[in-house]
This record gives C-alpha cells, structure tokens and sequence, in this order.
C-alpha cells in the first residue's frame, strides 16, 4: 500500500492541518470503540504537532473526550521526566497540562528507571492495556519523526536488532552523544493501525525523498522499513522537506 503524502507550505501549516486530523480521525474512532490507543515520539516536528493540539483544545468548542485516549510512547531517552530531554515532559508542557486527561491514560516509559527493567515493564503494560493480534499490541495511531540519519523512534541504522526483534521494546543508544534509549520495536509499529510519519525543514529532504520513493538507500534506514502490515501510512511534510520528492 502507497502512503499517503500531504506537503504543507510551512511547518505551522502543516501541524495545524495534523491537529485537525487528529480531531477528525479520533472522534470518528470513538464512533467504534470505547478507547482510543495512541503513541507518541520526540523531536522537534512532533512537538509543534502536539502544541497545536494543547491550544486547539483550547480554542474549540467540540473537544475531545481525552478520557478516552490513552497515550504510549515510541520512544524514550533514559532521563527524568524533568530533564530537558525527556520526550515525556516535553510533551507535558505542551498538550497534557492543558487538556483534561486522567493521569493513569498517560503511559509513560519511565526513562529514570533501570532500563532493563523498564522495557519489560513497558512491554507488560503496552500488553495488558492495548487489544492484541497475534501476541501484538495493536495501536490504533504511531506518530513518528525522522531523523537526518534515517533513524526512527530510537531505532538507528547501526543498531537495527528491533527492526525483526520478537520483542515488543528494547534498549538503545544514541550513535554520537551515547545517551541510552528505549524503543518500541519494528514489530509493534508495523502493527499499528495508522502510522504517521512527520518532517520538516530542508535537512530531511534527501532522506524523506530516498524512502518515500523507495530508492535502494532508503533499505539501510530504519524509517525506510516502517510499513504498516495492515494498518495505513501517512506522511505530514512541508515544502521543504519535500522539496526532491
């Protein structure tokens, strides 16, 4: 199945229209199933993404029954959740202190604790808590980034064990600065109901242009074998990173 690409004039442009989407896409969801499982990423991208949705949660008269969503994560870095790294407390500042959500829907991986640990705790959650096929936790919504490297989520193309790991999370660590993460695998992503990938800015073009045209370089990248086996792909870009499409 080809994805399906929407190039916006500019990165405010496009997260509004994402924020919109998400609105649309989440209360007709409602419509057929009591709760909704969604996870999030980090980065710069997906930030604004979720800052537009923390002030369209605001501003708008049909609000979203956050009750009803339950957020995970893709990914994690290995800090406090006060730490300016943390993809969970960036997330905080920017959508969860401004909606109305109970604090047990947001499902943190904890990155202060003990790796090891953590990612069996997380796979224990992600299984008790998300309806599963085959074993596999099937989320109904992933929004990924992507960085100039090609990794996705914390799955970098030096270490790609959980691009076919049987495991449902696992450790890894950043190829420059050496900071340990914790990663869902490919097995989950790929499982997931709509996958949705988000870029902006001109840096990304030859990596967004490699893979959505799945140019044989794109192979080596970890975004590049992000392919939902039954579920839907979408792309969010602006002008700039698609610019070699």
């Amino acid at each position: 199945m080809k994805p399906d690409i929407r190039i916006f004039t500019q990165p405010e442009i496009m997260a509004d229209s994402l924020a919109e989407e998400f609105y649309r896409y989440i209360n007709q969801t409602f419509q057929t199933r009591a709760r909704v499982n969604v996870a999030l990423s980090g980065g710069t991208t997906p930030l604004l993404f979720f800052t537009k949705l923390g002030e369209f949660n605001q501003q708008r008269k049909n609000k979203i029954e956050w009750k009803r969503i339950c957020f995970y994560w893709g990914d994690e870095r290995c800090v406090s959740p006060d730490d300016e790294d943390s993809n969970y407390g960036a997330a905080r500042k920017v959508l969860f202190d401004h909606i109305d959500i109970p604090e047990e829907n947001v499902k943190r991986i904890i990155g202060e604790a003990d790796p090891k640990e953590e990612i069996v705790r997380y796979a224990a959650l992600l299984k008790e808590n998300v309806p599963a096929q085959n074993s596999v936790p099937i989320l109904d919504w992933i929004f990924l980034g992507v960085g100039d490297d090609g990794h996705t989520a914390s799955i970098f193309p030096d270490q790609p064990e959980l691009l076919t790991s049987s495991a449902l999370c696992g450790i890894t660590r950043h190829p420059e600065s050496g900071q340990y993460r914790i990663s869902l695998s490919a097995k989950v992503i790929n499982a997931a109901r709509r996958v949705t990938f988000m870029a902006t800015g001109e840096s990304k073009k030859g990596i967004v242009r490699q893979i959505i045209n799945r140019e044989a370089a794109s192979k080596k990248y970890p975004a590049g074998k992000i392919s939902p086996e039954y579920g839907v792909l979408d792309w969010y870009l602006d002008s700039a990173a698609a610019d070699d499409i």
